[in-house]
C-alpha cells in the first residue's frame, strides 16, 4: 500500500472533507466554519443536523471530484456545503441544479402557501473560474443572490450562493486579521503543513488538526484515504491528459487554418495584382493617360509606369 508522507489529510478528499466536517463528532467544526462565513447574514446557527444527500442528484462521475454536506439548522434552513478539487465548466449552472433539491422537497402534500425555508449554497473551489479571470485578484468570496438589475436591491433573500475560491486568497499566516480567514487558510493549507501555527491555537482549530492526524486513523480509515487519494488522482490525470491534447489538437488545427488563410490571402492578393495589371494594359492600350488609368484603379502614377515598363521588356 501506498504510505502517504503528509501529515494531516487533505480536505479537498472525499474522505477528508467528510471526515472533519462530516461526521457528528466534528459537527461544532461544521458549524463554525458556517457561522464565520454567513455570520451577517444569517446570524447565530446554533444547531445543526446532518441530512442525506443522496436526494442531490449525484452520479458516481460527479462524486469523483464534488464532495458535498447537506443540513440544516434549527430553523429548517437548508445548507449544502460542497468541496471542488477538480475544475468544473458549468459549475454555477451546477450549483443552481443541485439547490432545486432542497427547495423542490419542501413542498408537502396537499394544500401549501408556497412559503419556503432558506437555502444556502456554499461551494469551495480549487480553481478560479473561467469567466472571472478578469476580477481583482484578490477577490475570492463571491456572495449571489437574486437582485434587481436596475436598483441593485435585493429581490429574494432565500436563496444564497457563496462561492469561495481558494487559489485567489494568498495571505500567510501572519496576515490573518479575522477568524473567517483563518478558516480559509486552514482549508487551504492544512495538507502542507507539518504542526498547528501558533496563531490559530483554540478549541475548534485545535479539534481540527488533531482529527486531521494521518497518524490517528484506523487502518481502514487509512486504507481508504489512500484509495480516494489514488481515485481522484488516477481521474484527475485522466481529464488533465484529455486536456493537454485537447490544446495540441486545438493548436495544431489553428496553425493549419492560419496557413489556410495565409496562403488564401496571398492568392487573392496575386489575383488583385494581375487583374489590376491587365487593367492597367488595356487601358494604356485604349489611349487612357496615366491619371485617369490611377483613378480608376488605385495604383499610382509610378506603379503604373512600372508595369508599363515591364509589359514593354517583355515583347
Amino acid at each position: 500500500m501506498e504510505q502517504l508522507k503528509d501529515k494531516y489529510i487533505d480536505p479537498f478528499t472525499d474522505f477528508g472533507f467528510k471526515k472533519l466536517f462530516g461526521e457528528e463528532c466534528n459537527k461544532d467544526l461544521l458549524l463554525d466554519f458556517l457561522n464565520e462565513l454567513l455570520y451577517k447574514q444569517e446570524g447565530r446557527i446554533v444547531s445543526l443536523s446532518y441530512l442525506k444527500n443522496d436526494k442531490l442528484g449525484r452520479s458516481d462521475e460527479d462524486r469523483k471530484a464534488i464532495f458535498d454536506i447537506h443540513c440544516e439548522n434549527e430553523k429548517g434552513e437548508k445548507f449544502i456545503v460542497e468541496m471542488q478539487k477538480a475544475r468544473q465548466k458549468f459549475i454555477k449552472d451546477r450549483t443552481l441544479y443541485y439547490s432545486t433539491f432542497p427547495i423542490v422537497e419542501q413542498a408537502p402534500k396537499g394544500d401549501w402557501n408556497y412559503e419556503l425555508k432558506a437555502v444556502y449554497i456554499v461551494a469551495i473551489l480549487e480553481f478560479v473560474f473561467d469567466d472571472d479571470k478578469d476580477d481583482p485578484p484578490d477577490k475570492y468570496r463571491y456572495d449571489i443572490m437574486l437582485t434587481d438589475i436596475e436598483t441593485k436591491k435585493i429581490f429574494y433573500d432565500k436563496l444564497r450562493f457563496t462561492y469561495l475560491v481558494t487559489p485567489k486568497f494568498t495571505k500567510e499566516i501572519d496576515e490573518l486579521d479575522t477568524r473567517f480567514e483563518k478558516w480559509i487558510y486552514v482549508i487551504k493549507n492544512l495538507r502542507r503543513l507539518d504542526h498547528l501555527p501558533e496563531k490559530l491555537r483554540d478549541r475548534v482549530f485545535e479539534k481540527m488538526f488533531a482529527a486531521a492526524e494521518v497518524s490517528k486513523l484506523s487502518q481502514e480509515e487509512y486504507s481508504i484515504y489512500v484509495s480516494k487519494i489514488k481515485t481522484f488522482r488516477d481521474w484527475k490525470n485522466i481529464v488533465d491528459f484529455a486536456e493537454e491534447k485537447g490544446i495540441a489538437i486545438g493548436l495544431e488545427k489553428g496553425e493549419a487554418e492560419r496557413n489556410k488563410l495565409k496562403a488564401e490571402k496571398e492568392a487573392a492578393q496575386a489575383e488583385l495584382i494581375t487583374t489590376k495589371e491587365n487593367l492597367v494594359i488595356k487601358s494604356h492600350k485604349a489611349g487612357l493617360p496615366a491619371d485617369t488609368i490611377s483613378t480608376i484603379t488605385g495604383l499610382t502614377i509610378e506603379d503604373i509606369k512600372r508595369i508599363l515598363d515591364k509589359l514593354t521588356s517583355c515583347q
